[in-house]
């Protein structure tokens, strides 16, 4: 079986924000995580996190989802663990940020702050470190299938991660989106899961987190 790790949620905040942008509740009332500095404050016009990282984010926590039986209890566990309480208070308010992603069927206009943003990225990457033999395996393996000209259904571990990966993102995408529309096929959502996979490993290495914090906002800093 894949990992059975506890879930904790995500947010934190310790971007400054502009005196013309409305207080979230969070960043009005509540303490800023110290751990927030290991990321770097990216210089964006606004201080929220734009629509392609908040796409990225929620996908990343999806494929964790899909590889831990238990994927929404570690997140909260993590959570707490990284003392992120004052951003990710329960599950209620760790689906609204992830909500943020317009791909969702119930997506929520309210912004994800850049603070909020770090705090998934903080949970994200401690949670692929935990998941990191899997995710090697299960790339390892992959390969050898396509060397020799194996389907996954050859293999029950990447099968299984692959199916349940499917059933999140369908069950929770709004599949009128033009986002969610291009993965109209299992072909097409197996290989964004194996992409996410590499992506999540990516996490795990050398300055992987910052790199990874850096890559979401490719294109948006002038």
């Amino acid at each position: 079986m894949l990992l059975d790790v506890p879930h904790t949620g995500v947010e934190s905040v310790r971007m400054n924000v502009s005196a013309s942008t409305m207080p979230t509740p969070t960043q009005a009332s509540d303490p800023i995580p110290l751990i927030l500095d290991s990321l770097p404050d990216i210089p964006l016009p606004e201080a929220n996190c734009p629509k392609r990282a908040r796409q990225q984010i929620d996908l990343m926590l999806l494929a964790i989802e899909a590889l831990d039986l238990n994927g929404s209890e570690a997140i909260l566990y993590m959570a707490k663990e990284l003392g992120l309480q004052s951003l990710i208070k329960n599950r209620v308010h760790l689906w609204r940020l992830r909500s943020t992603n317009p791909l969702r069927r119930y997506s929520q206009r309210r912004p994800l702050t850049l603070a909020e943003a770090k705090a998934l990225v903080l949970l994200i990457c401690q949670l692929a470190r935990r998941l990191t033999v899997i995710i090697r395996q299960l790339l390892l393996d992959y390969q050898q299938l396509r060397q020799k000209n194996l389907s996954t259904d050859h293999h029950f571990r990447l099968s299984h991660y692959l199916e349940r990966f499917r059933a999140h993102f369908r069950a929770r995408m709004n599949p009128r989106r033009g986002g969610v529309l291009i993965y109209d096929t299992d072909e097409k959502l197996n290989q964004l899961a194996l992409n996410l996979l590499e992506q999540l490993l990516f996490c795990t290495g050398t300055a992987g987190m910052q790199r990874f914090w850096v890559s979401l906002f490719d294109g948006e800093v002038a």
